[in-house]
């Protein structure tokens, strides 16, 4: 097909894509509260012809996975979106998964916003709102390239489907509920924020529990007392060693920052209960990065070994050991070769529809594609509209003229993938 017969169809779209992603973005979709949007979603599939399931992800069902990761949230009632644009199995062609997650993250303290973080205000050319970015628009963009095709006439030889899914905020509950059904394909894109670049790597992310314990008493007595706060500061600053000397010694060609390839992050400490009184205990949780082709095993005992070494020298942690716990989001690294076809012919599409090559880059979050390469065997990549510095952010945004842009390239990449005809 015509490359700038489907970008015109694209643009000649422009209004009614926009209006749904406005629309999903409204929905509000916290985790175990995604049903709305879902359903919006299953409403535009079904209208479009697509052959919809809905695929609960119960937890009975992934317990025996390796991947799988009990995430807190609701082990029966949420609900995944899968629309099949069934091919015509004539012709050469490979099958295509388009994947996005419509979980978001909570939107923090709304006195900060602009405006409701359920809005989907436009201004200058941007779609402000909670999920706009990270991941709503990438998969608007995804599903309204098939809507285009089909307003074309155009029919794949191999099957593309369409997958919405919730949890990957979490662990990844979702696309790991479709790869076990069954649910696959040649390859897939991930239409995460990437700011139209092509990222085939991904960094792997481990949640992570340290407890340290310290003994109260009085603030009046404090040298009688171990202060929580104190020892923890002493690990903390072990942990930070860490991560310098990590990033230190290992070198990717597609990161661009070598200090930030797996961050190791502190989120939250709680600790103490009376300023008066020293702190018992110390409870900090964060994120441990994994470097791409570093197995979560070895990612954890990193981390285990160093609170270990500086615990052995210090006299009160040393007979009090500090308690590292694992739960939550255990992401693993995940990549797909550089000279797969797939990205060959993913950048040959990106750059005959954008005018330029694309660049090509690793990812230092954790993600869904994971699951697709390590666990489905599946090539895949990121490939969406904004900014990763926006998802999960105050005012998060996502520029409209990249959302049209992602929409094109996808819509030409599928009859180049797929095969078939008008």
């Amino acid at each position: 097909m015509d490359a700038t017969l489907i970008s015109n169809a694209v643009e000649a779209a422009r209004e009614n894509l926009i209006d749904f992603l406005q629309k999903m973005v409204q929905a509000s979709s916290l985790p175990n509260f995604e049903h709305d949007v879902q359903n919006l979603i299953i409403g535009k599939l079904r209208s479009m012809g697509l052959e919809v399931e809905v695929v609960p992800s119960h937890f009975d069902d992934l317990r025996h996975h390796p991947a799988f990761g009990d995430d807190g949230f609701s082990p029966t009632d949420r609900i995944n979106v899968v629309g099949r644009w069934r091919g015509t199995n004539s012709g050469d062609g490979h099958s295509l998964i388009l994947n996005g997650h419509v979980d978001v993250v909570p939107v923090g303290d709304l006195a900060l916003w602009d405006d409701s973080p359920w809005s989907g205000a436009i201004r200058d050319g941007r779609l402000y709102g909670r999920g706009s970015c990270d991941m709503k628009a990438g998969l608007c963009a995804g599903i309204f390239a098939v809507d285009v095709l089909q307003q074309l006439g155009y029919r794949p030889a191999q099957d593309v489907l369409i997958e919405s899914v919730i949890g990957e905020e979490s662990g990844g509950i979702g696309t790991l509920t479709t790869i076990i059904k069954g649910y696959t394909a040649d390859a897939v894109i991930l239409l995460e924020p990437t700011r139209l670049e092509i990222c085939p790597v991904q960094s792997g992310a481990l949640t992570f529990r340290l407890t340290v314990p310290g003994r109260s008493i009085h603030a009046a007595m404090k040298p009688y007392g171990v202060s929580a706060i104190e020892k923890f500061a002493l690990l903390l600053n072990a942990v930070n060693q860490l991560e310098a000397e990590r990033h230190r010694t290992f070198k990717h060609d597609l990161y661009e920052d070598p200090n930030n390839i797996a961050p190791i992050n502190i989120g939250t400490v709680r600790g103490g209960e009376w300023h008066s009184t020293v702190a018992e205990e110390v409870i900090a949780e964060g994120r441990m990065g994994v470097l791409p082709g570093e197995s979560n095993q070895a990612a954890r005992h990193a981390f285990e070994e160093t609170i270990r070494l500086a615990a052995s020298a210090d006299p009160w942690l040393r007979e009090h050991l500090p308690r590292v716990e694992w739960f939550e989001g255990q992401f693993e690294s995940g990549e797909t070769q550089l000279d797969h076809p797939f990205l060959l012919q993913l950048s040959a599409v990106h750059q005959q529809v954008v005018g330029s090559k694309p660049v090509m880059r690793g990812v230092t979050y954790g993600s869904d594609m994971r699951l697709f390469t390590n666990h489905a065997k599946i090539a895949a990549t990121h490939y969406g509209p904004g900014d990763v510095g926006m998802a999960h952010a105050v005012n998060e945004f996502v520029p409209l003229d990249e959302v049209m842009t992602v929409t094109k390239v996808v819509a030409n990449m599928i009859p180049q993938w797929c095969g078939g005809t008008i």
